[in-house]
């Protein structure tokens, strides 16, 4: 019997099964689209059938491609986007479309929250600050402008939750996705009623998950889930954690010294406390499942999915080239980056084609006719980097703050040796990429062989499944340059927030 493990994540845009042994190797992994809706201004909704069906696909795909038995599954488990929301009958049947994490319809409602006081309030209570595809938020938005939803509402899952429940019929959620969703206190991990009563959604609390531990077994795949994926009826199914949690455990994260950064959909920056009482409260708080610590995140919509809009809409021929020859649009990249990583280049980049601060406007700047692709795109490389500091240094700036020593870096930009090193000399610190691809599911498969007892704990069973492939160390030359173009980057935001119409 070959022992293999399964790690399921849905991220932002694709729903992926992922195949590893006991030691952590990738051995495979399968990725299907989600349908995305937007059926209004600031409204981003998925299918959660068809994200059930993604994920049948690709674990039915990982394991006829890989010739394994379903018998050879030790256990299976689920990673997810963190809170957005799914609102489902008693049966685990949705009775509308799940919301993104990226919705923003209750906009004017977290900002009325920041008016009245309520936003302040409830951010000291749930140790992160409120924000508007928060379930907290969303769950208000329902009460007040789809009553008929909320009627019929039997649970309240989050994407993980959901698909686990398709898989084993358990509908719980783990303490990560609960952190994330601002619906409990992090320091007590039980749900913050107060904060219920208090935004007027207190009738919510009859239908919130049971909330319990990440590595425990929670059910077996049921027959209708094993006709569907190929799994092995009466598989084990783990709680599993939300998709920072996984790819901060997948990245090796355990001690305060090692600073979790993804640069992919969001710009997602993490660190290690031992109390969730901080001095500047993050955008993201959740407790960790290792000694008792909390994650605390700082984090935004403007990192790798920006650059990945420009090879999409400007370098499509470059794109498609690349895929043709078996290389990735990375590869392409690389290339003409380091060409012109010897030319002087004033080229900023604001990464803020999902929205800006204040409402800064994304935008190219500095441009002269004597530039090439190259220069371009290193400007974006940077300027993604610079959205980072950006977050970084606000998750580093109170008195209580880790002091990190090392990033460990995973999404997207990891797959870049040259992006890598940009952000090394950027941030000035060194940056460590882990091996394989897709982290999420590394941090489920974590949370399994915990789970099943084939290690320990988790500090265990990273030791054993985490690898760091390569490292990068700062380069001091290059320390006044980027300081000198970040604090012309901060300016140029504050400047173009100010006149930019809204």
């Amino acid at each position: 019997m070959r022992e293999r493990l399964i790690g399921i994540d849905a991220g932002g845009t694709m729903t992926k099964a992922a195949l590893f042994d006991l030691d952590g190797q990738e051995l495979a992994c399968e990725r299907r689209p989600n349908q995305m809706l937007f059926p209004g201004p600031g409204h981003t909704e998925r299918d959660p059938d068809r994200m059930w069906q993604a994920a049948c696909e690709s674990i039915a795909s990982v394991l006829a491609n890989t010739g394994t038995s379903p018998g050879d599954v030790l256990a299976v488990s689920c990673a997810g986007y963190g809170s957005g929301i799914y609102l489902t009958d008693r049966n685990g049947d949705p009775v509308r479309p799940g919301v993104v994490s990226t919705d923003s319809r209750t906009a004017d409602l977290v900002a009325e929250w920041e008016g009245n006081g309520r936003a302040g309030v409830t951010a000291r209570r749930i140790q992160q600050r409120v924000w508007p595809g928060q379930a907290i938020a969303l769950m208000a938005w329902f009460s007040k402008h789809e009553p008929e939803t909320v009627a019929r509402t039997e649970r309240v899952l989050f994407c993980k939750d959901f698909l686990r429940g398709r898989l084993c019929g358990d509908f719980s959620t783990d303490p990560t996705d609960a952190g994330i969703a601002g619906a409990i206190d992090v320091e007590t991990g039980a749900y913050a009623r107060e904060v219920f009563r208090d935004l007027g959604i207190a009738s919510w609390l009859d239908v919130m998950p049971e909330i319990g531990p990440s590595a425990e077994v929670v059910g077996k795949v049921t027959q209708a889930a094993a006709r569907q994926t190929g799994l092995k009826e009466g598989t084990p199914v783990v709680r599993g954690v939300a998709d920072v949690a996984a790819a901060a455990l997948a990245s090796g994260v355990v001690t305060s010294d090692r600073l979790s950064m993804i640069a992919g959909t969001f710009s997602i920056n993490s660190t290690l406390h031992a109390s969730p009482r901080l001095s500047v409260p993050p955008f993201l708080q959740m407790p960790y499942p290792i000694g008792g610590q909390v994650l605390a995140t700082e984090g935004a919509a403007t990192s790798a999915s920006n650059f990945e809009w420009f090879c999409r809409e400007v370098l499509d021929a470059e794109a498609a080239r690349a895929l043709s020859n078996g290389a990735s649009v990375y590869d392409v990249c690389n290339d003409y980056v380091r060409d012109a990583l010897d030319r002087d280049n004033d080229i900023l980049f604001l990464p803020y084609l999902f929205g800006g601060p204040g409402g800064a406007p994304a935008g190219l700047l500095g441009l002269k006719r004597s530039d090439k692709l190259g220069d371009v795109l290193r400007g974006i490389f940077e300027g993604i980097a610079y959205a980072h500091r950006v977050d970084i240094e606000r998750l580093l700036s109170g008195y209580d703050a880790a002091k990190p020593t090392t990033i460990r870096l995973a999404g997207g930009a990891s797959r870049s040796a040259i992006w890598a090193q940009i952000f090394a000399d950027v941030l000035g610190l060194p940056v460590e990429v882990t091996d394989g691809t897709e982290l999420g599911a590394r941090g489920v498969a974590i949370a399994s062989a915990v789970a099943i007892g084939a290690y320990g704990d988790f500090e265990t069973a990273i030791s054993k499944m985490v690898r760091v492939r390569q490292r990068w160390e700062p380069n001091v030359a290059q320390r006044d340059v980027h300081s000198r173009k970040y604090a012309r980057f901060l300016g140029l935001t504050r400047a173009l927030a100010r006149e930019w119409p809204h």
